[in-house]
């Protein structure tokens, strides 16, 4: 039996993502339109994306503001009032399509949060504070933006909006039935996203210690929302020493991470040594006025001997 068209349109980022791709554009068949925003890719992704009907679009990055996402939000003709946001290596599922129908034929809210269930080394991650994993991904698109941190300055951080989230004007509401995220690439890919990842995080760190950056963006409320009570913690957490083995016994212990075997072992090894990147990083942004990989010529320490 075939379905109707649902009138939503999907916006899903990508850049060499010809291993998850193909699975991607086929679990959001349902949707009305669909575009793939590339940022010229290399591989056969604007070939997949073309063949399974979807749109794509080139994104030129100009290295500040906006990015990826935003642009989008911006600049594509949507012929839909709904538009769901999905990552290359995320699956919408039947059962997620059919209360999606729901609650855009009778909206109560302008936005709803998506649950995330994460699967690494081919295992879904249950604890470790990877789940519940709630993100803004469907919303009215002209009520919605994503937030900028004013990390633009820093290098090597990529094109795409990856942890800000959506500012949305109105009413949010949740789903029940969860997205998938199964990442077809293997850990060499995760590592070299959590690097460059790492280089954003860490000005956002600075930011935060030096309290830059907050105007336009989700509040720091303990009281509030999932984020606003992460943001609250993330204050804290910024000034905590000895963060990489916090970060590990949080995932591995505090949050139950070792109930996921070795794969959660892995996982929460793998946090640790992020937070170990995103500490030296910053390290290095207040060694150098703000700046990640300097090209002025560091200074040797080392005492010259006396003559």
């Amino acid at each position: 039996m075939t379905l109707s068209k649902l009138p939503v349109s999907v916006l899903i980022p990508a850049r060499n993502e010809e291993a998850n791709l193909p699975a991607c554009l086929e679990s959001v068949a349902r949707a009305d339109e669909v575009f793939v925003v590339d940022s010229q890719s290399s591989d056969r992704s604007i070939a997949i994306a073309e063949s399974y009907g979807a749109t794509v679009v080139q994104f030129h990055f100009n290295g500040r503001w906006p990015k990826k996402k935003n642009w989008s939000l911006d600049n594509l003709p949507f012929r839909n009032e709904w538009v769901l946001i999905v990552d290359c290596d995320e699956r919408i599922t039947p059962e997620l399509w059919d209360e999606i129908a729901a609650a855009i034929q009778n909206p109560e809210f302008e936005g709803y949060y998506l649950n995330r269930k994460v699967f690494f080394l081919g295992q879904w991650i249950r604890h470790g504070g990877k789940y519940p994993d709630w993100n803004l991904r469907l919303f009215q698109h002209k009520k919605g933006r994503y937030e900028n941190l004013s990390t633009e300055a820093i290098r090597n951080t990529g094109d795409n909006e990856v942890h800000e989230h959506v500012v949305l004007s109105g009413k949010v509401g949740y789903l029940k039935n969860d997205m998938l995220h199964i990442d077809f690439k293997d850990l060499y890919h995760w590592l070299e996203r959590h690097n460059r990842y790492s280089n954003w995080e860490a000005k956002v760190y600075l930011n935060l210690l030096t309290g830059q950056g907050e105007d336009g963006t989700i509040g720091a409320n303990l009281l509030g929302d999932s984020v606003q009570r992460k943001r609250f913690l993330k204050r804290i957490w910024v000034r905590l020493p000895f963060k990489p083995t916090l970060r590990f016994l949080l995932a591995y212990v505090f949050r139950l991470g070792f109930l996921d075997g070795k794969a959660g072992y892995i996982y929460a090894r793998l946090l640790s040594q992020y937070e170990f990147q995103i500490g030296v990083k910053l390290f290095e942004l207040q060694q150098f006025g703000g700046t990640l990989n300097t090209p002025q010529p560091v200074k040797p320490s080392i005492a010259q001997p006396e003559s």
